[in-house]
């Protein structure tokens, strides 16, 4: 279907842009001259959600210093109340990882905003008024950010009542504990599980501190944190305006040119997530390894089988969602070093990187919510253990030494295995029951 379009010009020159669209020639040059990722701001909806109540909450604040007037802040905060109900995300198509201290997307979220209010409405001299993008930016990406970690919050419970379930259920059936991959001790086959909700109970803690600390934010700030280009008054309003409107217990970080050059809050929130995904991506390669089989590997555990896992083998089941875990575990790690390389780009008085950091994190944190979806739905809760295999593996000879060991010592089991093989061990001590 052909796209009617409409020619626009600023100082660079002239652009073709659909005559249905609501944004501009900003948005335009942004999408000319910056896209190469493939990612759109469209596909991140919690940020442009959280930028619009940011740009509602600036509307009232700014209506009450009397820099807009009453009728251009109605249209504003209903044009905002659609973007934050969802609509209009198709309009959005700057690059989410642009170069610029994220000027496309708050020029993008300004013409929308302004196209949408119609009439006067202009999208730098009242959408932006008394902002900056290195404020709007900061702000916006946090309170998506709090909004994503709610979710991965609920999911990772639900992984952790599955394991905690899990554990319950197979505490009964003793199997081999292993070290360095060496046969070890006997050990409940439930306590791979019980560990994991442990970790991973410290790891939400964890999550959590991070996650209160991003509700510090610098808006009002302006560029670097001066506030020049807005009043007292408008500074002093709008952090308590836009906690109202989005419900959170949003605070002012204490020093704005702090928060202008050192998004850490950022780098220690994406720390946190890295490890927590390393927690299910342990968890997941042991389940690979001891689901191996079913003939001539562990054969410990059976895993859900929910696809086939050949093109070649006609029966063969892979472990293809602890396989998953690990692939998640491995982009979010190389985006949090990507993260971590960033928090140091705040070249004297801003770091431009600050959007660009928020949204990696955010594609991490709903990447990392979806697979704890997956493996607990489609793994974890189906799991099954191999009794008979678990109890070979109890009574094998390793965990009999071990036996041996606690009742007359390690001297002494030393010397026995100096004078006698392995079978002749067995055969003169019997199994754990026998011995017992």
């Amino acid at each position: 279907m052909d796209v009617r379009m409409r020619e626009v010009n600023d100082v660079f020159g002239s652009l073709q842009i659909p005559d249905d669209a609501l944004y501009g020639i900003q948005t335009a040059r942004t999408v000319a001259n910056m896209s190469y990722s493939g990612r759109t701001l469209s596909q991140f909806p919690a940020y442009i959600r959280a930028l619009a109540s940011v740009k509602k909450a600036a509307a009232i604040a700014n209506s009450q210093d009397g820099t807009i007037s009453e009728p251009i802040r109605d249209a504003i905060i209903a044009a905002c109340d659609k973007l934050i109900k969802g609509e209009y995300a198709d309009q959005f198509p700057v690059d989410a990882f642009h170069g610029g201290g994220s000027i496309g997307i708050n020029m993008n979220m300004n013409e929308v905003i302004a196209g949408l209010a119609g009439g006067d409405t202009h999208p730098a001299d009242h959408v932006n008024a008394s902002q900056s993008t290195a404020d709007v930016c900061h702000t916006a990406i946090r309170i998506a950010l709090i909004a994503s970690a709610e979710s991965l919050k609920m999911n990772l419970l639900r992984v952790i009542a599955t394991l905690e379930a899990k554990a319950l259920e197979l505490e009964p059936v003793m199997t081999i504990a292993r070290t360095c991959w060496q046969d070890g001790m006997r050990v409940s086959a439930g306590v791979l599980f019980q560990a994991t909700a442990s970790a991973l109970w410290r790891r939400l803690e964890a999550v959590d501190h991070a996650v209160d600390g991003i509700h510090h934010i610098n808006l009002g700030g302006t560029v670097i944190g001066s506030g020049a280009g807005a009043s007292l008054n408008y500074r002093q309003a709008i952090v308590p305006v836009l906690a109202e409107i989005t419900s959170l217990p949003l605070r002012l970080r204490p020093n704005l040119f702090d928060a202008a050059q050192y998004p850490d809050d950022l780098g220690r929130l994406s720390a946190e997530i890295r490890l927590t995904s390393a927690v299910l991506v342990k968890l997941a390669k042991d389940l690979r390894l001891l689901a191996s089989g079913p003939e001539t590997g562990l054969s410990e555990l059976t895993l859900p089988a929910v696809q086939a896992g050949s093109s070649f083998f006609p029966g063969k089941v892979n472990p293809v969602i602890p396989e998953t875990v690990i692939h998640c575990g491995l982009l979010i790690g190389g985006n949090d070093g990507i993260i971590q390389a960033a928090v140091e780009l705040g070249e004297v008085h801003l770091n431009l990187a600050d959007g660009f950091i928020g949204t990696l994190l955010l594609d991490n944190m709903q990447r990392l919510a979806r697979t704890a979806e997956l493996f607990e739905s489609r793994c974890l809760a189906g799991i099954t253990v191999n009794e008979e295999t678990c109890k070979r593996y109890a009574d094998s000879f390793i965990p009999l030494i071990v036996d041996l060991k606690e009742t007359y010592g390690y001297a002494q089991v030393s010397e026995w295995l100096k004078q006698w093989k392995p079978e002749q061990i067995i055969v003169k001590f019997g199994r754990r029951e026998n011995h017992e």
